[in-house]
């Protein structure tokens, strides 16, 4: 297991993790389409100092995390998917990819990590919190912040 920047040739793969979790797991109404940012990666996260990165097993694409840079020292979290096949502490990917994130964050001089996360993705809550982010309101986004219609739960963690 690998978790690496992705690269040319892994947006299907991307793709094919991602949407399945959304749509099937927890039933929300959206596709490939829907999220723009998926087919355009370097153009909408790479830009300043954000990135994109995947847990590969062996060539399959099980998880995934991504950092836009917001500008004033603040950054979104996006894009946190792991297999259902991949999750638990038994494997550790989505510490692994957090973990990835936050280093990236910090050598790269953000002061802030902001999050957007519906309120069905109670083991996602539970996950955050334990790393050190903190509920916010709303409001307490930046103006720049990439802000999901399915986003109704706010973190924040300084970095």
């Amino acid at each position: 297991m690998t978790i690496r920047a992705a690269g040319a040739g892994d947006e299907a793969g991307i793709v094919e993790l991602i949407v399945p979790i959304q749509s099937g797991e927890f039933g929300f109404s959206i596709t490939a389409a829907d999220q723009p940012d998926l087919g355009d990666i370097d153009g909408f996260y790479r830009q300043g100092a954000g990135e994109f990165w995947v847990a590969d097993d062996g060539g399959r694409i099980v998880g995934t995390i991504a950092l836009k840079d917001l500008g004033d020292g603040q950054g979104a979290l996006r894009k946190m998917f792991v297999a259902a096949s991949h999750r638990g502490a038994t494997h550790g990917i989505a510490q692994r990819l957090l973990d990835t994130l936050l280093s990236h964050a910090t050598a790269k001089g953000f002061s802030a990590v902001l999050l957007g996360t519906t309120d069905r993705f109670l083991a996602a809550h539970r996950f955050y919190e334990k790393n050190g982010f903190e509920l916010i309101d709303a409001g307490d986004l930046s103006a720049a912040f990439p802000r999901m219609a399915l986003d109704t739960r706010f973190y924040r963690r300084t970095v």
